[in-house]
């Protein structure tokens, strides 16, 4: 992973903040990290492809720990 946001989509009525690293591989799967934390990788090297919040708004703070854990940088600051 190159650390480069792909794309980011936010759906506002669902609450969920998905971001993603790359073009979405060929085959793929979503591990749970915790509870409404979500990544998806390429199930051929393993490599994270996107991460998934749910209940985004009620704490942002969980992208950023996220992102520290697996030496992510994002270049956006987000505010409500």
């Amino acid at each position: 992973m190159n650390g480069k946001i792909y794309d980011i989509y936010y759906d506002e009525e669902g609450d969920f903040l998905e971001i993603s690293f790359d073009d979405p591989p060929e085959t793929e799967y979503t591990e749970d990290l915790d509870s409404g934390i979500f990544v998806t990788k390429d199930e051929k090297t393993d490599e994270i492809k996107s991460i998934g919040i749910l209940d985004f708004k009620k704490r942002p703070h969980v992208l950023r720990e996220t992102l520290q854990k697996y030496n992510l940088k994002f270049p956006l600051k987000i505010a409500f």
